[in-house]
């Protein structure tokens, strides 16, 4: 087992199984942050914990490019989910002898490290950032790629519609004189599901179906359904909201990685006889915040197996794919720190 696949597993082993348990404030997430500091000291790195405890390993100037992602799991979470990002951006710095890197802060439950970070203001800002990230879905296997370039980070707007009908006694109301809100709800949520199959790469997604009264003998009188529709540019992201009559309660507008770092990562990757595949994350990261703070920032996938299983103790990549992200990673951030 590599060095890195061990570090892996010390950072796996904390909070016990099953699955990775580190989550967002938890002693697990401290040890796990204080486990990497140990690694960056050992590497030479100049060790630092701003105020919302974010972990960041110097290297030299302070407007430098930085490597990481972060520590904290989802309950039962995998172990490559960020702390691959960590791990290996401690790796690439070393590897480089330029760079920084970084371990946000609760990335699980909003980015609230990285959006603690932009909200202090430029003067903290690195110049570059890079994500190594699993790429939490099929995609890359289907292709036969070890690894893609990320283009953009979608948007994400989330929502309820409430659906309105009458409660009645479930035995003595005929078929016909009811007004059921959660056969109405059946009939919005395949709605859901044919609006965003109608824009390209859109997702939505009902996750969450709230029924009152709730009791098997009662006919429903009001459903709550939850929706998350996500998209990969403002142009579908907009039609997207408005094709489905959402109004968001919440909304991250879609966000473009940097050409620059598009272009580093595309040339190593091509570089090393592999396809160069460009893709855009489903997903929200830490890259995204930054970008959206003006940062250039870029991400690299590495291929998800296991069907592309994620926040799952299945999630799996192979090391073979993960050597190769690493690498290619050491060499995009030598390529960005030089100029």
């Amino acid at each position: 087992m590599s060095g890195l696949f061990q570090r892996l597993e010390e950072l796996y082993a904390i909070g016990g199984g099953p699955g990775a348990n580190r989550v967002s404030g938890s002693a697990e997430e401290d040890d796990a942050h204080r486990l990497a500091a140990g690694w960056m000291r050992d590497a030479g790195l100049e060790v630092s914990v701003d105020a919302d405890g974010n972990l960041l390993g110097r290297s030299g100037r302070r407007d430098e490019v930085w490597v990481g992602s972060h520590l904290d799991t989802v309950p039962q979470g995998g172990r490559f989910d960020g702390a691959l990002g960590v791990v290996a951006g401690l790796e690439a710095v070393e590897r480089a002898g330029c760079g920084s890197v970084v371990a946000f802060r609760g990335e699980e439950v909003g980015c609230i490290g990285s959006r603690a970070l932009v909200a202090r203001g430029p003067g903290g800002l690195p110049s570059a950032f890079l994500e190594l990230h699993i790429e939490q879905g099929p995609r890359l296997d289907r292709l036969g790629a070890p690894l893609g370039v990320v283009t953009s980070i979608t948007g994400l707007a989330r929502g309820d519609f409430v659906v309105a009908g009458r409660a009645g006694h479930a035995g003595t109301t005929p078929m016909d004189a009811r007004e059921d809100a959660l056969v109405a709800a059946s009939e919005l949520v395949l709605r859901i599901r044919d609006t965003a199959l109608a824009i390209d790469d859109a997702v939505a997604t009902v996750g969450s179906v709230r029924v009152e009264p709730g009791a098997a003998n009662v006919i429903p009188s009001r459903v709550t359904v939850a929706v998350d529709a996500r998209a990969p540019d403002l142009e579908r992201f907009e039609q997207l909201i408005e094709d489905l009559g959402l109004e968001p309660s919440y909304r991250i507008e879609p966000v473009a990685m940097a050409p620059e770092v598009i272009a580093a990562f595309g040339a190593e990757v091509e570089a090393r006889g592999l396809p160069r595949v460009e893709l855009v994350s489903g997903a929200g990261h830490d890259a995204g915040i930054l970008a959206g703070a003006g940062v250039r920032s870029g991400m690299l996938f590495v291929r998800s197996l296991a069907g592309g299983v994620s926040h799952s103790p299945d999630e799996l990549s192979s090391e073979e794919d993960v050597t190769l992200a690493v690498d290619v990673l050491a060499s995009a951030l030598g390529r960005l720190c030089s100029k």
